[in-house]
């Protein structure tokens, strides 16, 4: 039993240093350089970035959320 979680440690201190030696070598130096046809646009605007990473993603959760109360079919079974 012992063991078992000696290697789940080892595994999770394993997975946490190679994702922490991934994000470092990563920089975000490497995206100051442009590259041949970049075209950016213009940035966002703060309303916008909250609509577009926030309100969108909360109105699909509640339409599927929703959807799902609305479709369950085990409700109407234990009513009858």
């Amino acid at each position: 039993m012992d063991n078992k979680l000696t290697k789940k440690v080892v595994r999770a201190g394993v997975v946490t240093t190679g994702t922490t030696l991934l994000l470092l070598m990563s920089s975000p130096a490497f995206a100051l350089q442009r590259n041949d046809g970049d075209d950016p646009g213009s940035g966002l605007s703060v309303l916008q970035t909250l609509g577009l990473f926030v309100a969108i993603p909360l109105v699909l959760f509640g339409v599927i959320a929703g959807l799902v109360i609305v479709t369950d079919k085990s409700r109407k079974q234990q009513e009858h």
